[in-house]
């Protein structure tokens, strides 16, 4: 069983409070991590100035090129995590073991984050839109147009809450130390292994250990901490986290996504030609990522795109996590997927509501310990259906009969929305809505990112203030 020490600064900490992550399924522990108090946390905070001198001694360009190396040694290296070594396949198998996740779905999650770390250039050029990155290090700089630009930075190193749902939403924190900035990171209670990969690979990529705390467990206080100390901090959560944190400018809330595919009016009566599109946007990654579509809005055909949907969804059913062919993640809380079906239950002996999938099977499949959603497609004949909105951890989507002219009124919030129209005004109403906040127009599926556009935020203008500066 591997042991997983607190990182304080690059420095391995022993504590007395250990906690076990265990394996999903047989409950057999994986890992030993030692947990800290918010005192620690809040004493270490003091330090993060020297987090931040230390990677401004080395330019963007060799942070660049270290996140690079970090990237090819995170993707198929051997590594040091806590007391033993981790070769890939080892690393894939732990997060499977105590997330539940597919073993297939854990492995596209290793690509993922090594594409982030390998390309890092590109992606800062897209974040900064062009922006010299010597710019940002120096804090001031002539941009060509013979003004002075300048760029506060706001902390000295981020304080990121993780969740353990998806290891696909590490891509958000990655790029931060080629800022020139610490992390401060907790990860999730059974996801411990990105943060403390990533770290291995760095450091040995040659960014120095005391860039990095990582503080694992399940304490709620560790969070708290982190997001009090840091002057700037992320965390993942549910509607009430994000509630919680609104209008806080020192916290990035990352919370459902809501997301939504609109079929307009002049592309619905083809819509045969985007069914894969439509299930591939809520079935990818197992439906766990705020990326996955949530809802389906068309004026028209609603009952039948509902039905070939759940021709295609209905019948996938619950795989061993190393079946190659598996898409569904367990749900390891005990009782959870219970409550969500049952929530489901309830919603769908509305009048407004016909639960598409019913006929193929059952939807949950317990297998104790844990158990299993398979996907579930709800037709809404209405806006009037109060549940047309809602988000589960799994695949489940609501296609909703709506007019093309009441759609963006009745979408509510959605983080990526998929506007399958070539209607120019439709086009202008889609980019123009402020509830939208990735927008793809045509057929792109919700789950498809585009790695040089800023997701979720843009992390340059959440971690720098751009000001006014006079040199005399």
């Amino acid at each position: 069983m591997i042991e997983l020490q607190a990182i304080r600064w690059g420095e391995p900490y022993e504590s007395l409070e250990v906690d076990e992550v265990k394996h999903f399924y047989t409950g057999e522990p994986v890992a030993k991590v030692h947990t800290v108090g918010a005192g620690i946390v809040q004493r270490d905070a003091k330090k993060a100035k020297f987090a931040r001198r230390s990677l401004q001694a080395m330019s963007p360009a060799d942070l660049i090129a270290a996140c690079k190396k970090a990237g090819e040694l995170f993707e198929t290296g051997t590594l040091t995590v806590g007391d033993q070594k981790q070769t890939p396949e080892d690393f894939i198998q732990q997060q499977s073991a105590t997330t539940g996740m597919p073993i297939a779905m854990c492995q596209a999650n290793v690509t993922k984050n090594a594409f982030v770390l390998k390309n890092m250039e590109q992606i800062l050029d897209a974040l900064t839109r062009g922006l010299d990155l010597n710019i940002l290090a120096r804090g001031y700089g002539e941009e060509g147009r013979g003004v002075i630009v300048s760029y506060q930075a706001q902390c000295d190193a981020l304080g990121a809450v993780l969740p353990s749902n998806s290891p696909g939403v590490h891509t958000l924190w990655l790029p931060v130390i080629a800022l020139q900035m610490g992390l401060v990171l907790k990860p999730g209670s059974s996801e411990p292994w990105t943060p403390y990969r990533v770290y291995s690979a760095m450091v040995e990529a040659g960014i120095p250990k005391e860039t990095f705390c990582i503080y694992p467990g399940a304490g709620a206080d560790i969070g708290g901490a982190i997001l009090s100390s840091c002057r700037r901090a992320m965390i993942f959560g549910g509607p009430q986290t994000v509630q919680q944190y609104s209008g806080n400018p020192k916290v990035q809330v990352h919370g459902p996504g809501f997301s939504k595919i609109l079929l307009g009016d002049d592309c619905v009566d083809d819509w045969e030609q985007y069914i894969d599109m439509m299930a591939d946007s809520v079935y990818r990654n197992g439906g766990r990522s705020c990326l996955n579509a949530s809802s389906i809005y068309a004026s028209r055909h609603t009952k039948e795109i509902a039905e070939a949907l759940a021709a295609k969804l209905g019948p996938i059913e619950v795989l061993p996590p190393d079946n190659p062919q598996a898409g569904l993640a367990a749900f390891t809380i005990p009782g959870a997927a219970k409550s969500i079906w049952g929530a489901i239950e309830n919603d769908a002996k509305a009048s407004l509501v016909t639960d598409m999938t019913s006929k193929y099977g059952e939807r949950l499949v317990e297998r104790d310990p844990v158990a299993y959603l398979r996907p579930v497609v709800l037709h809404h004949a209405s806006i009037e259906s109060d549940s047309r909105n809602k988000e589960y951890m799994f695949p489940m989507v609501n296609v909703v009969e709506c007019p093309q002219a009441k759609m963006l009124d009745a979408i509510d919030y959605s983080l990526i929305c998929t506007g399958v129209t070539n209607d120019e005004e439709f086009r202008r109403d889609l980019i123009a809505c402020t509830d939208i906040d990735r927008l793809n127009l045509g057929p792109i599926p919700t789950s498809q990112v585009d790695w040089l556009q800023p997701h979720e935020g843009n992390l340059i203008e959440f971690l720098f203030k751009n000001r006014a500066l006079q040199v005399a």
